[in-house]
């Protein structure tokens, strides 16, 4: 039975699925601009969702806001101005809140982000993938590589001193020296944190159904050790497993993710997670992925955007916890699973005492975190917390409540 004498901090996710075009290795909801975009039609729905799924929340304070896409930066300055002013409306805000908005290099202009950053945003995340234009046309990108570094370049003249970039690397036909290439680019531009990740080929994309060519094993291994010590070489410390920040500019919003945190998500195909203190629930819940349909929600009775909701089982909890926090390099005080779960780690002892066994995980104190062998390969540590090993590790039978 979980037990909860704390709730877990509340962060706000905010889904715009338009893009001026489909990238082909992107899995996310997003859906190509064809016409002039319904902004006023959607921030309505948006602050309606919002405003019914306030109830479930009520006294909480959001401790930050993640407008992502989609390219939320093709929306205006009016029109997330509206967003913004509805979500203070709404919620109780941290006054040290992370505002984050998503941003496509492609889709920057001086004016509009100045007005972005007056409007309370105070991070953005800039999709640049790659500065080579090779690369970019690859991936279908909009932009080329000058305008990605314009777009860096704008953001910080538009006054905006936390600015992540997302690079991508084991590209087709990429040689090591041009994936390095784009991480000493970005360097110069000084952005306070980076995104760097491996392309893979996600299911129901364009590349999954026609693979290209990609560096080998041993090339992207090659790629990603020499990258992770560049970036250490300046300053930017691992975090987690694909994310590098500077001192004092850890992403709070993901880290927030990585430790089991709640989030609330509205937009077209965004999801929530909510504790209930009350019932001992944790529930997820998504909302209708096709922007038409979402936007009828608004319409319709309270629970018009819900596609659907599910409860996460007990025995799945160490599991979909160990899932995140373990990608973080200095993984997690043990106080934190019990306050973020409503359980005892106890329950999982013999997981835990298996994974120290083979090296995997290692304990100091109330701290648990993956060793370097386990941080290199974290799918056999996850797997020790499966539901099908929990015969194994202590774990007593519960009545779970179905979904």
């Amino acid at each position: 039975m979980r037990t909860f004498t704390e709730l877990p901090p509340l962060a706000l996710y905010v889904h715009i699925p338009w893009c001026i075009r489909k990238c082909p290795y992107c899995d996310f909801n997003s859906h190509e601009q064809k016409d002039t975009l319904p902004e006023d039609e959607y921030i309505d729905a948006l602050l309606s969702d919002l405003a019914t799924e306030m109830p479930r929340v009520w006294g909480r304070t959001i401790s930050s806001v993640f407008i992502g896409g989609g390219t939320p930066s093709l929306f205006s300055s009016s029109a997330l101005d509206k967003l913004l002013s509805g979500i203070r409306a709404l919620t109780a805000l941290s006054p040290i809140i992370e505002v984050t908005l998503e941003a496509n290099p492609g889709t920057f202009e001086q004016e509009k982000f100045t007005d972005f950053r007056q409007l309370g945003i105070n991070r953005l995340s800039i999709g640049v993938q790659s500065f080579n234009d090779q690369h970019l046309k690859t991936l279908g990108r909009i932009h080329a590589g000058n305008e990605a570094k314009r777009a860096i370049e704008i953001a910080h003249t538009a006054g905006f001193e936390n600015v992540n970039v997302d690079l991508m690397f084991g590209l087709p036909e990429q040689s090591e020296d041009e994936a390095l290439n784009d991480i000493q680019t970005a360097l110069m531009l000084e952005p306070t944190h980076i995104s760097y990740y491996e392309l893979t080929l996600e299911p129901n994309t364009l590349f999954a159904k026609y693979p290209p060519a990609l560096p080998d094993d041993d090339a992207r291994y090659s790629i990603h050790d020499n990258g992770i010590k560049l970036l250490a070489e300046h300053n930017y410390e691992r975090y987690e497993i694909s994310a590098y920040a500077k001192p004092n500019r850890k992403s709070e919003h993901n880290v927030n993710y990585w430790l089991f945190g709640d989030y609330l998500g509205i937009g077209a195909g965004a999801h929530s997670k909510v504790t209930f203190a009350n019932t001992g629930d944790i529930i997820r819940r998504w909302k209708h992925k096709h922007p038409a349909r979402y936007m009828q929600g608004s319409q319709t009775p309270a629970d018009g955007f819900i596609g659907g909701e599910s409860v996460v089982s007990e025995k799945d909890t160490a599991l979909e916890f160990m899932m995140n926090a373990l990608r973080l390099r200095d993984g997690f005080a043990i106080p934190v699973f019990e306050q973020h779960t409503g359980m005892s780690l106890n329950h999982w002892q013999g997981a835990i005492d298996t994974a120290i066994d083979q090296g995997l995980l290692e304990q100091s104190g109330f701290t648990l975190k993956a060793t370097p062998q386990g941080f290199n390969f974290l799918n056999n540590l996850i797997e020790l917390f499966m539901p099908a090993n929990i015969a194994t590790s202590g774990y007593p039978s519960f009545p779970i409540k179905p979904a």
